[in-house]
Formats: structure tokens, C-alpha cells, sequence
């Protein structure tokens, strides 16, 4: 510490300066040696307040993509798999639920879409169930969950796409054609092998 935020740190002390102590620890931080490799120097023009950004969904979308985690019940675990004896000391495997029929933040539409799509992950008290023990973090694996209760509710809102006649009549020839060009190669290689055998009678 040099010695200007030395004097500040000493008014500060004093109660002499009526200053902000947040205020005056910016003033001391930047009085103080700093190194050329720090964030003022390397990035001069960037902001580095950190903030929580406030989300209100809109009342309008089906589903904005934003799920209240306190209305969520998230435990964790024991990992399976190798991963030393980490795996044996941290509880990194997440397992992810809600009540289908008591969730408040999706739409009825939703609810009854997502009892009949993902029956099999929903247990007998009408719960369904999101497992993750994709890495050995924890907050990795919430997250990872909470992206796969996104990917499910959206693919329940997806509309069914409808094939048309005509498309699928193509998708049909091209198969039989793709069919005829493997068994082609197939017989085209087959025949290459038979000529490099050589009958020594």
C-alpha cells in the first residue's frame, strides 16, 4: 500500500472523511500498485460490475424458458462411475423433481401434454423426475438438469409436423434408391475380392 491510500485508510479510520467505505475501497484499490496483467489493463474499456439480472416472464408465451428453481425439489448424491476418491466424499449427482399437477408456472396445455409424452419419467405420486450425473460438479449437473426439463417442456409445445403426400412419396424412392446403391457397392466390392484370389490348378 502506498502512501496516498495510506492517508485515505488513515482519514477513513479517523472518521474524518464522510465517504462510502465501497467508495473508499475503490479509491484505495485504485491508489494501490497494480499489475499489467490486471483487468484495467488488459480490458480498459470493460465494465466489471457484477450484477443479478431481475427475469419476468411473459404472461403471453407458452414457455419462456425460465423455471423457478424454489418451486423445484432438488437432492443430491453419491456419483456412479470412476472418478476417484472424489466420487466417494461429494454429493454431485442430482436428482430433479416437481409435482405435474400442482406446478403453477406452465400452462394446463403443457401439464397434460407432458403427463402423456413423459409418463414413463413421472412415478406413481405424480412426480416427475430428472436425474444428472453428466460431470463431477454440482451446479453443473443442476444445470444440466434444469436444460433437460427446458428441452422436454419445449418439445411438448412443438407442433407436430405433417407430412405431405408428395414428401412422403420422395422420402420412399429415395430409401429404394439408397438401398439399390449399397447393394450395388456391396456386390461391386464382393466381386473385386473373388478377382484377386488366384487358382493355382
Amino acid at each position: 500500500m502506498n502512501a496516498i491510500s495510506l492517508k485515505i485508510s488513515q482519514l477513513l479510520s479517523n472518521k474524518i472523511l464522510n465517504i462510502n467505505p465501497v467508495a473508499a475501497m475503490g479509491i484505495i484499490r485504485n491508489c494501490s500498485f497494480k499489475n499489467i496483467y490486471s483487468q484495467e489493463n488488459l480490458y480498459p474499456n470493460s465494465k466489471s460490475q457484477l450484477f443479478t439480472p431481475t427475469f419476468v416472464p411473459d404472461p403471453n408465451e407458452k414457455f419462456s424458458g425460465y423455471i423457478p428453481v424454489e418451486k423445484l425439489k432438488i437432492t443430491y448424491s453419491r456419483s456412479s462411475g470412476p472418478g476417484g476418491q472424489n466420487v466417494d466424499k461429494s454429493n454431485t449427482k442430482v436428482d430433479l423433481r416437481f409435482n405435474v399437477k400442482d406446478a403453477t408456472w406452465i400452462s394446463e396445455d403443457i401439464k397434460e401434454k407432458l403427463l402423456i409424452k413423459e409418463h414413463n419419467r413421472i412415478n406413481k405420486d405424480g412426480y416427475l423426475v430428472i436425474k444428472s450425473d453428466l460431470t463431477r460438479y454440482q451446479i453443473m449437473n443442476v444445470a444440466d438438469a434444469l436444460e433437460k426439463l427446458r428441452a422436454m417442456i419445449r418439445r411438448t409445445i412443438t407442433p407436430v409436423k405433417v407430412v405431405d403426400p408428395e414428401s412422403e412419396e420422395l422420402q420412399r424412392k429415395r430409401k429404394i434408391k439408397a438401398a439399390r446403391e449399397r447393394i450395388y457397392e456391396k456386390r461391386m466390392r464382393s466381386q473385386i475380392k473373388k478377382d484377386r484370389n488366384v487358382n493355382l490348378d
